[in-house]
């Protein structure tokens, strides 16, 4: 990491934060969250995913930024990494099935063999320990999962015209 050793070597000040998942109003439509989405919203019955058993670590927009915020007022972090996500994960497949809740529509989960990605390039699992955010930086995650998600969804509602549901987007 280039930024560290110049930390290191010059003393400049450089923390490195690794977001965890971020997700909400304007993500990009390639991302899983709004892919889920923008079927539901377009009426899909059926909602095409790639794999379904992959975990992730999602921490809402507004979470993230805070914690951007946080970590860069802290004097502890200055020469190290930190984390910022929930510390929660979830699979694909679990996340789908709460967002058809979060939008209040019906349809299920299918595999999409088209949208399965080369054997050995899925990352299987993504958890974050954001012990350094939380002790350091006093931050904490304040969205929870049912809440951001619900947001996003209403706000995915609001903006279809943005998203296209109907082509998976690479």
């Amino acid at each position: 990491m280039t930024a560290l050793s110049f930390h290191h070597a010059f003393g400049l000040p450089v923390t490195v934060v690794r977001p965890f998942n971020t997700y909400g109003p304007r993500q990009s439509a390639r991302a899983v969250i709004p892919t889920i989405l923008s079927q539901l919203h377009a009426g899909s019955r059926e909602i095409r995913l790639g794999s379904l058993t992959p975990t992730r670590d999602f921490t809402y927009v507004t979470d993230t930024a805070e914690g951007f915020l946080a970590v860069a007022e802290c004097d502890r972090a200055l020469g190290e990494v930190v984390n910022l996500g929930t510390g929660e994960e979830i699979s694909v497949g679990a996340q789908a099935e709460a967002l058809i809740a979060a939008s209040g529509r019906d349809a299920k989960v299918v595999v999409d063999p088209s949208r399965l990605r080369p054997a050995g390039s899925e990352v299987q699992r993504l958890l974050s320990d954001n012990s350094r955010a939380r002790e350091w930086a006093g931050w904490r995650p304040r969205a929870s999962l049912e809440e951001g998600l619900r947001r996003t969804s209403q706000w995915i509602a609001a903006n279809g015209s943005l998203f296209a549901p109907d082509r998976y987007a690479v």
